[in-house]
């Protein structure tokens, strides 16, 4: 299938996608993981689905989250180290277990999204949308595109100082916990699990009052997370959403349909703590579409042009993406004069849902479209339907439908 007809008309998608987003934002309200926002959201997006983009098959499923868990690594892991800086002085044998435990918390739930704290925070329910367009002919591949609805709490420092601002933040804290196990161990290494009264005199008393110029940037990181501040989230990801929305109403309104590729689109919610969503959906279709070579596509804050990426690696950079996947899209890219970039999500720089469908056994890659040293409206109130590039939508938009057209003739399958 030939689909240049469609990928020229890249600026009046991008501005569909524009309008659509921003409708979102002003009629549901704040959209944070297992709102009623975020639900309202998910319900108009699968009735544009099945009215506006021709897929017979739409779902609307809900599943149990706790938002807060997500970050909630930060109350234990900083009263943890702020404990230990005091136990250094008189009990340095008890800081060096709950600086680990600290690390552990950290690593589990902000590292790697495991599951480590949730029981302890509230439950919400959240929801996952799936729509599937049928071809015509016999299935012989099936391609998905995937956003995440849900809208994150503001990060404060990076709204005050920008990206470096908030990686420098974090980045002293996990210094200063290591300093102080460092010091805690040689410590307890010279002098036993004595306890008492610190010696003055010693110089690992001394390096330990020196360590003090960390605790305020421990103290600053319980204030990480603003919950009375929802952002708008329209980068972030409204534009992963409506990416293959707005590829599957082009195809709609040109009459397009295909014979053997089937489209689908998944709509996961709470991606912001930790992939919930995604996770979710795997869980809750563990065999689903595997029938046929299918590949899952997620787009997640498509705007700046510059920086439009295929991720080869994903989650903090530990989990890898399916590489001919991203091949697909970065090829394709190229095909339509797009430039696009070959990357990683690197530590600290979080995940796309991908990772969770590749953990989950599915073929999937990431496609992002920021500057993964983040940007000051990343997760901040900045990210709003005024602070939205058409260019960069519209060249995602072009190198998607591309890359569905090479797929469509067989490409990498």
């Amino acid at each position: 299938m030939d689909l240049k007809k469609i990928i020229d008309t890249k600026e009046n998608a991008a501005q569909y996608m524009i309008d659509e987003i921003t409708h979102i934002i002003k009629t549901f309200g704040k959209r944070d993981p297992g709102s009623e926002g975020e639900k309202k959201s998910c319900e108009y997006m699968a009735q544009v689905l099945k009215n506006e983009c021709g897929c017979e098959d739409v779902k609307v499923e809900s599943f149990k989250v706790n938002p807060k868990a997500f970050y909630g690594w930060i109350y234990f892991t900083c009263t943890f180290v702020l404990m230990s800086v005091v136990l250094f002085f008189f009990a340095p044998v008890f800081a060096i277990p709950l600086i680990i435990a600290g690390f552990a918390f950290t690593i589990l739930e902000f590292g790697l999204y495991k599951k480590t704290l949730d029981r302890l925070f509230k439950e919400k329910t959240s929801h996952n949308v799936t729509a599937v367009k049928k071809c015509t002919g016999e299935t012989k591949r099936r391609i998905i595109f995937n956003g995440h609805p849900d809208a994150t709490w503001e990060w404060p420092v990076n709204y005050a100082l920008g990206g470096v601002g908030f990686e420098g933040h974090a980045i002293s804290v996990a210094l200063g916990a290591l300093y102080y196990l460092i010091i805690s161990i040689i410590s307890v290494a010279k002098n036993g699990i004595g306890f008492g009264m610190p010696d003055m005199s010693d110089p690992l008393t001394k390096a330990g009052l020196i360590g003090l110029i960390f605790v305020p940037f421990v103290i600053g990181l319980y204030f990480m997370e603003n919950y009375n501040r929802v952002v708008d989230g329209a980068n972030d990801n409204l534009t992963g959403c409506y990416m293959g929305i707005a590829v599957l109403k082009a195809l709609k309104d040109a009459g397009i349909e295909l014979e053997n590729t089937e489209i689908g689109v998944i709509l996961t919610g709470s991606e912001e703590i930790g992939l919930r969503g995604a996770k979710a959906w795997v869980d809750a279709h563990p065999d689903a579409y595997k029938d046929v070579p299918t590949f899952i596509y997620s787009f997640d804050t498509i705007n700046d042009p510059k920086y439009l990426m295929a991720n080869y690696r994903d989650l903090n950079g530990t989990v890898k993406s399916d590489a001919e996947l991203a091949d697909l899209f970065y090829e394709a890219a190229q095909e339509v004069g797009v430039s696009c970039q070959k990357g990683w999500i690197p530590p600290l720089g979080g995940a796309v849902d991908a990772a969770a469908f590749t953990q989950g056994g599915f073929r999937a890659a990431g496609i992002t479209g920021l500057n993964h040293k983040l940007e000051r409206y990343y997760h901040t109130r900045l990210d709003t339907y005024t602070n939205m590039n058409k260019k960069g939508i519209e060249n995602c938009f072009a190198a998607t439908v591309k890359t569905l057209e090479m797929f469509d003739n067989g490409a990498k399958q």
